[in-house]
């Protein structure tokens, strides 16, 4: 079988264990997938299966598009909810307007390092692995792209907030980073990718759904290459299905 399949990714399930339920409950030797998304993340992945996996270059350098919530007052091991707390401090309340400066101030073109926890090699060895045992890298600034970057409500300590940007972009390291513009320090406890290129949330299938059928359904959910090309989103309607 061959085609793209758009999965909405469950919480604490490696973008892995979507490709290996896959290649298991429908008998399919070839799944992978653009774009990794953390245990901790949500939402949209997109995956290849059978020759279509020769296709995955073609749209790993896709833009994403995102849904997420930051946490101010709290810095963390590896700068989202999952990590040990290094330092915890509620600060003296921040207005609105001084947030949404500093949010438009990442807005375009930015250099970030990216976090420590992570899979980017260094000198062979896994940048997390490295952390993990107390040696810390030295990680090198990549250039990244902010296309957009909306707040969508604040309740203090808590920001929900929009964010379209190039692949590659660590949304946890720039909460990290934003809360150090802040003078506080911030992580992120919440994100969901809503947009992966021209792929929508809104037209991803469930885990729970896919264990609920056999092979020849399945193939209801893919998609042939032809009409994938054939594919447009309302970016403005995706964020507010998903931002309610």
């Amino acid at each position: 079988m061959n085609g793209i399949l758009l999965v909405d990714k469950p919480l604490e399930w490696t973008s892995h264990d979507v490709v290996n339920f896959i290649r298991r409950r429908f008998r399919i030797k070839k799944v992978g997938h653009a774009g990794t998304l953390d245990p901790i993340a949500t939402g949209l992945l997109v995956l290849f299966l059978g020759q279509s996996t020769k296709s995955i270059k073609d749209y790993e350098n896709d833009d994403k598009e995102y849904l997420a919530v930051m946490g101010l007052g709290c810095k963390t091991f590896s700068d989202d909810g999952t990590g040990e707390v290094i330092t915890h401090s509620i600060p003296a309340y921040i207005p609105e307007s001084r947030i949404r400066d500093v949010f438009s101030s990442f807005v375009g073109t930015i250099e970030q390092v990216p976090p420590h926890v992570s899979a980017i090699k260094v000198n062979g060895k896994r940048s997390y692995k490295m952390a993990l045992a107390g040696e810390i890298a030295e990680l090198q600034p990549r250039t990244r792209t902010i296309y957009s970057l909306e707040i969508l409500h604040y309740n203090f300590p808590y920001i929900i907030f929009s964010m379209a940007c190039s692949r590659g972009t660590y949304v946890r390291k720039l909460c990290s980073d934003i809360g150090v513009k802040l003078n506080c320090s911030g992580y992120m406890s919440n994100l969901i990718r809503v947009r992966s290129g021209k792929f929508t949330l809104s037209d991803a299938v469930s885990i729970a759904s896919l264990k609920s059928i056999n092979r020849d359904d399945f193939s209801n959910f893919v998609i042939n290459q032809p009409d994938a090309l054939a594919l447009r989103c309302d970016k403005k309607t995706e964020l507010r299905r998903y931002a309610r």
